[in-house]
């Protein structure tokens, strides 16, 4: 059952990967689209992590410790691109 849940969690991270770059070839401005992809990327990055946790419990200072940094790292990074894209940087 496990394995089940550990699969399914993988499947579904890899589902919002995907999903995460469809809007990409949208119509939609640069902001829209690099929110969907870090929103897409980083719960299915956090998905499969946490797939690999239920199918390796041994490990798991190391896993959790990839699912903190995956939500802090990707949040930052996309305020960063975000900023970046807009003029921000600009004087």
């Amino acid at each position: 059952m496990i394995e089940f849940f550990s699969y399914s969690c993988i499947v579904i991270g890899i589902i919002f990967w995907f999903w995460g770059t469809l809007p990409l070839i949208g119509k939609r401005s640069v902001l829209f689209k690099l929110h969907s992809l870090s929103v897409a990327d980083t719960l299915g990055s956090m998905s499969i992590v946490f797939g690999l946790l239920l199918k390796i419990p041994s490990e798991w200072p190391l896993l959790l410790l990839a699912i903190i940094t995956l939500a802090i790292w990707n949040t930052v990074l996309g305020y960063v691109l975000a900023y970046c894209s807009s003029g921000g940087g600009e004087q």
